[in-house]
């Protein structure tokens, strides 16, 4: 019995030994395998190619991989590959699997990569033409609306409209995009609006993404705030109203359109099977008087913003709140100061008539 533990002892030392002496973990590996030295210092050229392409630039989302592509030249050369700014474009944006989206984008300079740069939502600093009432160069003959909504993260809505620019009706009509006719609903998995919860939800977890493409000046850009800035309820409908807002530079210092918001409302009614359905999705060009831009007046201020660059930062959708804020306090401000001017003028009218009539008066009775 203890010869036969000697034993076992020996052999497990002989084990022992082999393992010790057994070749290095290279020989065993295959020859398209490099084995990097942890003294050496190693940069990402040393992984495969097929590696980047395929196991991480996929899984990195539009803005992560545009900044990635930054850090070297290899780096760069592989994130401009096409396919990867397609799928990129198609999971942000599903409307623009649409065969025309898809044709129009295929000729933008860089393709699915410029078209990116251009929609994703960023702060705008549009173009000064001049003066507003002014016809810039090159107005669009026609714009191309696609437009995503998410609710929870979920898509619940997806279109692409295309709106002819080039008519006198249009031009000189309120301009306005609808998506869906009146009698037109679209049915979601959110519950009825009627409770105040669900209103709280819409204002948290609902997103929108309505992006404007010019076909022939191949630019694009996004007009939605990714959040609502507003929910509330209609007082006679009881429909629930979602708005959607960005701001866009105008007109001249002082000019009604110096400041133009762009507003998207979602309007979104109950069902019998107590679902949400939504029934409106539209778009207006609204100026600091309040009025309602017709077709020509929107097409320059959305040229301007088409043309205008794009400023990288990490708080775009704070700053877009920031700009609606601004906007709705300067709109405020220019009707107090009509409200006061119009009273002021409505004294000096009231004064004139008061005098006018005390000198007939007066002519008539010393006549």
């Amino acid at each position: 019995m203890q010869n036969a533990l000697l034993q076992t002892r020996k052999d497990s030392k002989t084990m022992a030994t082999t393992s010790s002496a057994s070749p290095p973990l290279s020989a065993l590996c295959s020859p398209a395998i490099t084995i990097v030295d942890q003294n050496n210092a190693s940069t990402i050229s040393t992984v495969h190619q097929d590696i980047i392409e395929t196991h991480i630039f996929t899984r990195l989302d539009g803005p992560t991989l545009a900044s990635a592509s930054c850090a070297s030249t290899h780096l760069h050369a592989l994130a401009s590959q096409e396919n990867l700014w397609t799928d990129i474009c198609h999971s942000t944006w599903p409307s623009t699997t649409s065969s025309r989206v898809r044709h129009v984008i295929s000729n933008f300079h860089n393709g699915p990569r410029s078209f990116f740069s251009d929609a994703f939502p960023l702060t705008i600093e549009p173009v000064s033409f001049g003066n507003s009432s002014e016809n810039p160069p090159d107005l669009p003959t026609e714009i191309i609306s696609a437009v995503d909504i998410y609710y929870k993260k979920e898509q619940i809505f997806s279109k692409v409209v295309e709106t002819e620019t080039v008519s006198a009706w249009f031009k000189c009509s309120p301009f306005r995009v609808d998506l869906l006719d009146p009698k037109e609903a679209v049915s979601t998995r959110i519950p009825n609006p009627d409770k105040d919860d669900t209103c709280r939800d819409l204002e948290e977890d609902m997103e929108l993404s309505w992006i404007i493409i010019d076909p022939i000046g191949k630019r694009a850009m996004n007009l939605s705030s990714q959040r609502p800035v507003n929910v509330h309820r209609h007082w006679l409908s009881g429909e629930v109203q979602v708005k959607f807002a960005s701001v866009v530079g105008g007109g001249g210092i002082g000019a009604a359109t110096e400041l133009v918001q762009c507003g998207v409302v979602v309007t979104c009614g109950g069902s019998a099977k107590g679902e949400m359905h939504v029934r409106e999705v539209s778009l207006q060009l609204e100026d600091m008087d309040g009025m309602y831009l017709n077709g020509r007046e929107s097409l320059v201020m959305l040229r301007r913003g088409l043309a205008g660059k794009r400023r990288r930062g990490k708080k775009r959708e704070s700053e877009r709140k920031k700009a609606v804020a601004e906007f709705l306090e300067r709109k405020r401000e220019r009707k107090e100061r009509k409200m006061r001017r119009e009273g002021t003028l409505d004294t000096l009218c009231v004064a004139f008539g008061v005098s006018a009539f005390a000198s007939s008066l007066l002519f008539l009775l010393f006549r």
